[in-house]
């Protein structure tokens, strides 16, 4: 019975240390394929990655829709198919994330529909703490958005990060219980607390 035990202890501890040290549950912005990529959006049927960086805060950083801090915010996104880069497109950000996308009090800035040959449209925005709607238009597609979070904690992300150290710890928990019942480890747990 003991054995039993100990097998199944082992080989949930095993599947314990697997899964939280999971690559795929460390879903780096910079590890996956360009379809995987949650920066990657589609105008009409034509991709195109966002980034923003604050290089006041950390110089070398590159963020997608959780930007960390408030300040001016250099916001690029890449033509990533060629046919993109012959025809306008442009770029308006509005704060909140109301469906009145014409409201002009909420533009927080607005790039006009201009060709991009190298394939970058660039700009820089002074974003506040809050939700903001980013919008990218080209001529004759429709256009595609991404829901920026200024300092704000986005909790879907928090908990499944959560969720590894958790399972690691649920499995702990059922062996230590286990191990707790078997007459081995109460026959060395009184003698361990004398000495």
């Amino acid at each position: 019975m003991n054995k039993q035990v100990s097998r199944f202890a082992a080989s949930f501890f095993l599947l314990a240390l697997s899964i939280a040290g999971s690559p795929s549950l460390a879903a780096a912005h910079g590890n996956v394929s360009i379809e995987e990529d949650m920066c990657v959006r589609k105008v009409g049927g034509s991709m195109v990655h966002f980034s923003a960086y604050q290089p006041q805060i950390e110089p070398k950083a590159q963020y997608c829709t959780d930007i960390p801090d408030v300040g001016d915010t250099f916001l690029v996104v890449d033509l990533v198919d060629p046919s993109l880069r012959n025809m306008p497109v442009g770029i308006k950000i509005i704060q909140g994330v109301n469906d009145n996308e014409q409201d002009e009090a909420k533009t927080v800035a607005y790039w006009k529909p201009v060709s991009h040959p190298d394939g970058v449209v660039r700009g820089e925005a002074k974003l506040d703490k809050g939700l903001y709607k980013l919008i990218i238009t080209a001529e004759g597609l429709s256009p595609s958005a991404y829901l920026l979070r200024v300092q704000q904690v986005d909790y879907s992300k928090m908990g499944r990060s959560a969720l590894g150290p958790l399972a690691l710890l649920l499995v702990l928990g059922v062996i230590g219980y286990e191990l707790s019942k078997s007459t081995r480890f109460r026959s060395w747990w009184p003698f361990r607390r004398r000495s």
